[in-house]
């Protein structure tokens, strides 16, 4: 029973057409018609819905059995859904996983232990787990091709996706949580070794970047390091300055 509340849960907040007319908004401003994307963390696929009404062609990663079934039949036929997670290597791996509160389950142990204290969770129990398959974004690429976009939200595991990437890609976005800026910090620093990135947030669903320009990873940090641990998440998108 808790399995579908945390599901229902999910539908309500992410999977509505308010918020998917938001992001279609969006995504039609910054992606092009054929362009190759790759959403890590599809959840309810509100954002491979937005990024294919974009024109985009979508490959959708959802580890988690429940939401890959409601994916697989509810998905436009177009987009490619492969049921696994991201990570450095191909594995298999345990993920803790929340049935109340499915959009915050994780592969990454120390981000289920410390945000278990951590504002904002207080009522998440992560209270059983699930295997599942892991595969690399240069494995992804080397079969769909060398994607325009990277969307990235598996709450706290970003590094780890990132490490299997060994190539700068024009765009990507992770997920940042205000009370976990160190983790964003290191995701940062992985970009930054990968190309030359220029930065920008989008703060919950509001789709839309919150800075005029883009900044420096220097000013990136600065600012994560200035938001209340009680702020709302968002996405932080970087930009590859010289597409190499």
């Amino acid at each position: 029973m808790k399995r579908w509340l945390g599901f229902a849960r999910s539908l309500l907040i992410y999977h509505n057409p308010a918020t998917l007319r938001a992001w279609r908004r969006f995504y039609r401003e910054i992606l092009r018609p054929g362009d190759v994307v790759i959403d890590v963390g599809a959840h309810v696929g509100t954002r491979a819905r937005a990024m294919r009404a974009a024109g985009a062609q979508v490959v959708a990663l959802e580890p988690q059995a429940l939401f890959a079934r409601f994916l697989r039949l509810t998905l436009p036929s177009d987009i490619v859904l492969i049921q696994a997670a991201a990570g450095s290597a191909e594995a298999l791996a345990d993920m803790a996983v929340s049935s109340r509160h499915p959009t915050v389950s994780s592969l990454q142990t120390s981000f289920v232990d410390d945000a278990a204290m951590a504002p904002g969770f207080e009522h998440v129990r992560w209270d059983r787990r699930e295997r599942v398959q892991v595969t690399t974004l240069d494995l992804l690429i080397a079969q769909h091709g060398r994607p325009a976009y990277i969307k990235i939200d598996v709450e706290g595991f970003e590094l780890e996706v990132l490490s299997g990437l060994s190539q700068p890609v024009p765009l990507v976005s992770v997920e940042y949580l205000p009370a976990f800026a160190a983790l964003t910090h290191q995701v940062i620093t992985r970009l930054e070794a990968l190309g030359t990135y220029r930065f920008n947030p989008v703060v919950g669903e509001r789709s839309g970047f919150l800075w005029l320009d883009w900044r420096s990873g220097a000013a990136a940090r600065q600012w994560l390091d200035g938001l209340d641990t009680t702020a709302s998440s968002g996405d932080l998108f970087a930009r590859l300055s010289n597409d190499d």
